[in-house]
């Protein structure tokens, strides 16, 4: 087994690894090895991959970077519209109109449309109005702490899904003091949006990685399927705890071990609990669903709520879902899976 990061190599057998999972991609065409035409960027604050593996009319670099440069200009628009951190994306609008109405294009319309229902389905579990709160929290800085309880206390106070409103193409935000962050959902969008870009350039062959977002299109050349490893929590990239084939599919992993900080001996995660204002508590390290291509942003929010609301829980809301399955791990293992999924543990 190999490990990389920035370079594809011809073998018969690979593993990428690249946030929250590892692909294992065999490439055929004619009986003869080919590579695909892979480009990284840096984007939502992940490190993305575009790989081609074929198009109509064969595999050509030409056309092949030119479709993957076209996704990757949807991908930067799509970021400079819906991220809460650029203070001329139309998400910054809404939060800083003081509760007045802000007139939207079509993808903010459908992705704050889609965080409010499943607001609705996760009985407040997932809440697109957590900005306040999240606000607080830098994970990303050299040295993060935990905010003060007394900020996160007046920060909870505004958050509340249901103060999101909406007429026509125009969206408030009836608290003026709420603020948005779509972090747990607009990835799974901007997967799907890149994957229809693709196609639309010919591409029948592909595998599109955000991080925990992967959107297969087609399987590989030779007719068989991609195969992607879930990534063992904790590991740095260099263990899995098992694979799940996938062809025409999203698999969108979210989990307690990418963005953390530890203090006072106490590890807190990125996933925020919209209740108390703190990570989520959870017996779960990831959870990984699989469903098929187009619902990228679908299973990125439903992934979120599953990691909230622990293996019972999380089982019982996928349940309800249509064509949607899910693997959860903990201490470094598969510990439940759903009935339909397609998942070959690691031995």
């Amino acid at each position: 087994m190999i490990r990389i990061k920035r370079q594809t190599i011809k073998l018969s057998l690979l593993f990428i690894i690249i946030a929250t999972v590892i692909i294992t991609q065999t490439a055929c065409h004619n009986t003869k090895d080919v590579e695909p035409i892979s480009k990284e960027g840096f984007y939502l604050d992940t490190v993305c991959k575009l790989s081609v593996y074929d198009m109509k009319g064969g595999l050509d670099a030409d056309r092949a970077n030119k479709a993957i440069d076209k996704a990757y200009n949807r991908c930067r628009e799509l970021e400079n519209t819906l991220s809460n951190t650029i203070d001329s994306s139309e998400v910054s609008r809404i939060n800083n109109a003081g509760g007045n109405w802000v007139t939207v294009g079509k993808d903010t319309l459908k992705v704050v449309k889609a965080g409010v229902k499943y607001g609705e389905l996760s009985d407040g579990d997932f809440d697109i109005t957590i900005g306040s709160v999240s606000g607080l929290w830098n994970f990303q800085a050299e040295n993060p702490q935990v905010p003060d309880s007394s900020k996160i206390s007046e920060a909870l106070k505004h958050v509340n899904y249901k103060n999101v409103q909406f007429d026509g193409n125009k969206i408030r935000l009836a608290d003026p003091q709420a603020k948005l962050d779509l972090g747990g959902i607009a990835k799974g969008y901007v997967a799907d949006e890149i994957t229809k870009v693709l196609e639309q350039e010919g591409v029948t062959s592909a595998v599109i990685n955000l991080g925990g977002n992967i959107v297969t299109i087609g399987g590989k050349p030779d007719g068989s399927d991609f195969v992607i490893g879930i990534e063992k929590p904790f590991t740095d990239r260099t263990e899995i705890i098992g694979t799940t084939k996938a062809e025409d599919q999203t698999v969108v992993t979210s989990g307690i071990y990418e963005r953390q900080f530890k203090q006072g001996g106490k590890i807190y995660h990125h996933v925020l609990s919209s209740r108390t204002g703190y990570p989520a508590e959870t017996k779960l390290e990831a959870v990984s669903l699989v469903a098929k291509k187009g619902r990228s942003m679908d299973v990125d929010a439903m992934s979120t709520i599953c990691l909230m609301k622990g293996v019972d829980g999380g089982k019982a809301f996928i349940k309800k879902q249509k064509g949607v399955e899910a693997v959860f791990s903990a201490e470094g293992k598969e510990v439940a899976k759903t009935k339909g999924m397609k998942f070959e543990p690691e031995k």
